[in-house]
């Protein structure tokens, strides 16, 4: 059986359900994600788009990234919580904040992104991959 998780807006209207578990989830620390977030990085988890539905109106903004590669973000047009993302580099696949989920047991990241931003503050576990620029690639 596959579990659906369900990521919202702080007021509900757009959301948007990942069925099963994600390919994989991103701890990423540039300073984009900071001023997205509001925190001190971004928490992705990233669906493969099949695996996604989603429900409600979203705004977008588009960005190009410290790789020169461009980044939607997908926003609630009403409270402006930042749900889901689309990346250039990443065509079959949407990132979801993992705070939209509202599930503290949703599963941690399995790498660090652009550490070069990372406060002095923060640590990641020492089991997963850090990475003082984007994942490389292979």
């Amino acid at each position: 059986m596959t579990t659906d998780h369900i990521a919202t807006c702080q007021c509900g209207q757009l959301s948007l359900t990942g069925s099963g578990e994600p390919d994989f989830v991103i701890a990423c620390n540039c300073l984009a994600c900071q001023k997205r977030t509001g925190a001190v990085f971004g928490a992705g988890a990233y669906y493969r788009r099949d695996q996604v539905s989603i429900s409600g109106e979203a705004k977008t903004y588009q960005r190009t990234a410290e790789t020169s590669r461009n980044l939607v973000n997908h926003f609630c047009a009403d409270c402006g919580t930042t749900v889901y993302w689309s990346l250039e580099m990443r065509p079959d696949h949407l990132g979801v904040a993992i705070g939209c989920f509202s599930d503290p047991s949703f599963a941690g990241p399995v790498r660090a992104i652009w550490t070069e931003n990372k406060h002095h503050w923060v640590e990641f576990p020492k089991d997963i991959p850090v990475f003082e620029k984007g994942t490389p690639e292979t």
